[in-house]
């Protein structure tokens, strides 16, 4: 279309976008004639126009990609849904999840696969299950649960031990080495302690591994003042959120991602624990708020 006539087009649909606002206010032949247009004109661009409810759509359908790729594609249709809501945008989760599927979004799924970290075949002393599932806690550093999970690596075997609060479900503490050894979980340990500086009594749960109940970890554990529980054996249900916690890193990385080499790995789950999972990853259990979000509402209520 030449430039003459691409403004001729334009000034007549800005006659007609006039008389679409005002018909409720004037006789659509009347303004037609006054504004120099075709009746018939008007109708037809007003039936080549995309309805409301079509042009809402196409902005929600814009949100759900947006969100979608800004999690990294770890986002299915719950948590995207509940982003929505937090933009004020009304709409179904069932809605959120045909919408995903017309568009071939799928979040990431996982896979099966285990590897064996806890060896409960020792000697040392096992502390009773003072936890007992208990996992509703009413405040940050009362309660920290303690694992640890194997990550594949080319260059060689890693293992990741990690602390989480059971309160606001951040990752408080944690290592990655390649061995797994009592120094990994005691580094752990000493980075949540450092970074939280809990009061005296929090109590800490773990399985019956060996690193967890050697006396080195236990002689740490005292000298903190916390109070020591372990799961009962064969019962992976006693340390459920921790593992849950392992479950969704796999999920949502290392089954994407295939490290080459160790410090490949080391910088990549750094930057998932520390900026995506604690800052930005949305959780039901805390009112789809980030672990940080959840946390800072306590620092407010005590200043």
């Amino acid at each position: 279309m030449k430039k003459g006539a691409a403004h001729l087009q334009q000034r007549k649909e800005l006659r007609f976008q006039f008389i679409k606002e005002h018909r409720s206010e004037f006789p659509v032949e009347k303004m037609c004639k006054v504004l120099q247009v075709s009746r018939s004109g008007f109708y037809k661009w007003q039936k080549a126009l995309p309805s409301e409810q079509k042009l809402r759509k196409a902005k929600v359908l814009e949100r759900v990609m947006y969100h979608f790729h800004d999690s990294e594609e770890r986002y299915g249709s719950p948590k995207i849904t509940r982003m929505l809501w937090k933009e004020r945008i009304q709409i179904a989760e069932r809605t959120v999840s045909i919408y995903m599927k017309e568009l071939g979004l799928r979040s990431c799924v996982s896979r099966k696969f285990k590897v064996q970290t806890t060896d409960s075949n020792h000697d040392s002393p096992i502390a009773p299950n003072e936890l007992d599932q208990n996992f509703a806690v009413s405040e940050p550093n009362k309660v920290w649960v303690a694992d640890i999970t194997y990550i594949p690596c080319r260059e060689g075997r890693l293992y990741l031990a990690s602390l989480m609060d059971l309160c606001t479900r951040e990752i408080v503490g944690w290592r990655l080495y390649g061995r797994m050894t009592t120094e990994l979980v005691l580094d752990a340990l000493e980075a949540a302690y450092d970074a939280k500086k809990p009061d005296k009594g929090l109590l800490h749960h773990s399985d019956r591994g060996s690193q967890y109940a050697s006396k080195e970890y236990r002689d740490k554990i005292e000298s903190y003042s916390m109070k020591v529980s372990m799961s009962r054996k064969g019962n992976c249900y006693d340390n459920a959120c921790i593992e849950s916690f392992h479950s969704i890193l796999k999920k949502e990385l290392i089954y994407r991602t295939k490290f080459k080499t160790k410090q490949q790995a080391y910088e990549t789950i750094y930057r998932y624990i520390e900026f995506f999972y604690n800052r930005k990853r949305i959780h039901g259990s805390i009112g789809y708020l980030s672990p940080v979000q959840f946390a800072a509402q306590f620092k407010k209520e005590t200043a």
